[in-house]
């Protein structure tokens, strides 16, 4: 089988369309099946070419002429390498594929499906949802059922990413509370931000370590700095090793208003920490629905504030969250991830 990969670049940012992409293209490549990604390009070319994964530039930049190159070229692409199967991965790609190239079955993955524009993934031949409530959310935004197939995301065992046990731990202050996130107001972390400002003052020891980059990143910090624990509150930046960052704190928080199934979350129950979500989209699937994590309602810091308060007072409370979260790990694999993708791909090819 000979598959193609079409996504906007390779990137290590942090991009979780990204991480999925070249985790299944390594993956596959490594299985002996001939594979490409087509990107504007990145970082993760350099691991592509070590697992056998050919990576052909193309700059997709929605400008009008841009496009019209990036038609003509992509074409020449798809004629050279002849796939059987293409995988798009955004919406500009779903689009290239299917007005601009033929012969193929074309499979897209809905990531973000809170996007207005997500529907034009349903151009595929399949639509791969990466949680049973992106699924369910496409089927009531239109996508037809028989196109659906749902591959929860996994990414332990990454070909990006070090055994856990290789990685060095960090010397943050405790009780450490750390969320790993892109700051945008989506991810909640304002909320975050408010909660523990709530709870700092009853537990002086506490530090709060917001992990990530984006284009929101200066209103979180003009936030924090108009709170009474602004020295208490750490912006850590992008970090190409965040799993040095779970290793080493008490409590991970994700409290996202929109997430489709962050790839974060199967990295924070690999290391054993107590992971507070969010109850929307993906993320309670994620925590096996609450039983690998606590859930607390969208952008409510008073109930955020209220869990921290339980998870910080009792050390025997912190201790069995952080057991539940290390539980049931097996799903979480790329290599489930690969092999129901996989599935997917053979479905389409023997019709």
């Amino acid at each position: 089988m000979r598959i193609i990969h079409i996504l906007n670049h390779v990137q290590e940012i942090g991009n979780g369309i990204v991480n999925v992409a070249v985790d299944l293209a390594c993956l596959q490549a490594k299985s002996g099946y001939e594979v490409a990604i087509i990107s504007a390009g990145g970082e993760y070319e350099v691991l592509l070419e070590i697992c056998g994964v050919k990576h052909y530039q193309l700059d997709q930049t929605r400008k009008p002429l841009s496009m019209i190159k990036a038609a003509i070229r992509y074409r020449a692409i798809a004629a050279e390498f002849q796939p059987d199967i293409v995988h798009a991965h955004m919406m500009t790609g779903v689009i290239l594929a299917r007005i601009f190239g033929q012969k193929y079955a074309l499979v897209s993955t809905v990531h973000n499906e809170f996007q207005r524009a997500s529907l034009l993934m349903g151009l595929a031949d399949r639509v791969i949802a990466v949680s049973k409530a992106v699924g369910d959310s496409m089927i009531r935004r239109g996508i037809p059922e028989y196109k659906l197939r749902v591959v929860c995301n996994g990414t332990l065992g990454s070909p990006r990413t070090r055994q856990i046990k290789d990685y060095q731990p960090l010397p943050l202050k405790h009780p450490a509370i750390a969320t790993v996130a892109g700051m945008y107001q989506r991810k909640g972390i304002a909320e975050l931000i408010a909660a523990f400002e709530q709870i700092a003052s009853d537990f002086p020891q506490a530090h709060l370590y917001l992990v990530g980059s984006g284009p929101d990143k200066q209103l979180f910090e003009a936030q924090a700095q108009t709170t009474s624990v602004k020295e208490r509150i750490h912006f850590e930046g992008f970090q190409p090793e965040p799993q040095r960052y779970l290793i080493s704190c008490d409590i991970f928080v994700l409290a996202s208003h929109r997430d489709p199934c962050p790839l974060v979350l199967s990295e924070a129950r690999e290391t054993g920490i107590a992971i507070v979500g969010t109850q929307v989209d993906g993320i309670p699937e994620a925590l096996d629905n609450g039983q690998a994590g606590l859930l607390v309602p969208v952008k409510d810091s008073n109930a955020l504030a209220g869990v921290l308060v339980k998870l910080l007072s009792s050390a025997e409370m912190l201790h069995e969250w952080k057991q539940r979260a290390n539980k049931n790990l097996e799903r979480l694999s790329v290599a489930r991830v690969h092999q129901e993708t996989m599935t997917v791909y053979r479905e389409l090819i023997s019709e």
